[in-house]
């Protein structure tokens, strides 16, 4: 009778693994036996691609051989992007897959339960995706001790820095504009030789508790702030992060102000730059000789081709705000990734497409470059565009797939050739640094809820009084800094700083940040 009961139970136990074993096989990511057809929502930030249809439907054709699934790509458009993408979260409106970042508040809509914890999804629909991606990413990226989103593992330096012309440089006999001193040598030059030219286009940008005139990212040039902007008028050191304080209201931030009203007097902006809208294609076309503000090397890169073949006699010159203030960041792993949202019907089907998007090189370069020999050729290892790139219909990046972006498959055109030397740069910068180029400011994820009220009333003042001061819009610069500083106490300043430094320090000493 044991012996009757034994076999019974060894028959049991080998059935059951069978089982298991055989609904595995109905999941691998390598096959689409016994799998139900499924259409996959993917959602992405910007706009669409002209070609994208065509693209679709070549990516479609293999998903629906190896996975029985079609996936249906999904635009927020730049236009009032923010309020779509927090739209479709809280709607609840099925997406099995959305892009994510820190600057799209990750964490905080992580916290609320917008994404779906992957911890244990990963290892079982995308295993080979969860070895590819490094363990110090995974730990970068959780909330509360769990993955949400999926990082992108192409180490990327998002350093700004400051873009000119420099054929007018030369042209003119001008310094090269890698200090303030220089850069405001370098406006009066064309200024002077130019009457006509405007010189840059600022304009206001909305940020987490701050609305910042963008020329102030140029004080990078002076300062080690390397988060600049860090909000609610605090800031940190990179090298000594904990070391948090206020700027707004000091010594510095009087002779900062007084040197953008300079700025301002002498024309170097148009007196309606507060109005402005922002023109992505205003250095491109001529309209202004210099980017300020959010020109990363990439962007540099970018501008290198699209410039260069509407105006060929002209120079670009880029001076990296590392270069200058000896920071250089690796961008963090939050900064770019996907997540499975909390809304989606098909999670693991999710995982394992996209496991094919980043680790299967005919998905990859279908995605992110389009159909090769209609889009782009690829010529001694350069990717080459087919016809002119700024009106293609699938150029390079095409579907904003900086997600899923994969060391091993990233094809550049030539002019990167420029942008390796500046991220070579920032390598040997970050290298050297404390935290070996890591960007703590962007693993910080502040809570506001208890301050909310006051951090609305802030952003209201921070519009009407801190705005023009930082313009140098206004007639009296000491006079405007005593009424902003009144006004944003009056709103709540000191207890908002007084609890984002609580937050800031905890989050430091969580991390051994010193």
């Amino acid at each position: 009778m044991k012996k009757r009961n034994l076999r019974i139970f060894c028959l049991a136990i080998v059935t059951v693994l069978l089982l298991g074993v055989l609904a595995g096989a109905c999941f691998t990511a390598d096959g689409a036996a016994n799998l139900k057809p499924v259409e996959l929502q993917f959602y992405m930030v910007g706009d669409a691609p002209k070609d994208l249809q065509l693209v679709q439907e070549k990516i479609n054709e293999l998903a629906k051989k190896d996975l029985n699934v079609t996936v249906k790509f999904n635009y927020t458009s730049w236009t009032d992007f923010s309020t779509k993408y927090n739209l479709l979260l809280q709607t609840g409106q099925p997406i099995d897959l959305i892009y994510t970042a820190s600057w799209l508040d990750y964490a905080k809509l992580a916290r609320k339960n917008a994404f779906k914890p992957l911890d244990s999804l990963l290892p079982k629909y995308a295993p080979q995706l969860y070895k590819f991606v490094p363990k110090d990413y995974w730990n970068q990226v959780k909330v509360n001790g769990k993955i949400y989103t999926i990082p992108a593992t192409w180490k990327e330096f998002t350093s700004n820095g400051f873009q000119y012309r420099k054929d007018l440089q030369k042209q003119f006999n001008l310094p090269e504009p890698d200090s303030l001193e220089n850069v405001e040598k370098y406006f009066e030059g064309i200024k002077k030789n130019m009457p006509g030219q405007v010189l840059t286009g600022e304009y206001v940008s909305p940020g987490p508790g701050s609305w910042s005139f963008s020329a102030l990212e140029i004080l990078q040039m002076k300062y080690k702030w390397v988060n600049f902007g860090t909000p609610y008028g605090l800031v940190a050191d990179y090298s000594n992060p904990s070391n948090i304080k206020a700027y707004w209201g000091s010594p510095e931030f009087a002779a900062d102000m007084k040197m953008f009203k300079r700025w301002a007097d002498k024309g170097f902006w148009s007196r309606s730059a507060l109005s402005a809208k922002t023109d992505m294609t205003a250095f491109d076309n001529g309209k202004v000789v210099a980017i300020i503000q959010g020109q990363n090397p990439n962007k540099y890169g970018a501008s290198l081709v699209s410039a260069k073949n509407a105006h060929p006699d002209w120079e670009i010159g880029y001076v990296p705000y590392p270069a200058v203030n000896g920071i250089a960041q690796v961008a963090h792993a939050t900064q770019n990734g996907y997540a499975v949202p909390f809304s989606s019907k098909n999670p693991e089907r999710a995982l394992m497409f996209y496991q094919k998007l980043v680790l299967d090189k005919r998905y990859n370069w279908l995605s992110q470059y389009g159909i090769e020999g209609v889009h782009y050729n690829v010529k001694d290892g350069y990717y080459e565009p087919i016809g002119d790139p700024t009106k293609t219909g699938f150029g390079r990046e095409g579907m904003n797939g900086w997600g899923w972006r994969n060391p091993d498959y990233m094809l550049f055109d030539k002019s990167f050739d420029a942008v390796k030397v500046i991220f070579e740069q920032m390598g040997t910068i970050a290298s050297k640094s404390k935290y070996r180029g890591i960007n703590i400011f962007d693993g910080f994820a502040e809570d506001y809820s208890s301050y909310q009220s006051e951090r609305a009333a802030l952003g209201t003042v921070l519009t009407q009084y801190l705005a023009p001061l930082e313009a140098g819009l206004v007639s009296d610069v000491d006079a405007a800094i005593k009424v902003f500083m009144e006004k944003a106490k009056a709103a709540g300043l000191e207890k908002i700083q007084k609890e984002y430094i609580k937050q800031w320090k905890a989050y430091c000493a969580q991390y051994n940040y010193k």
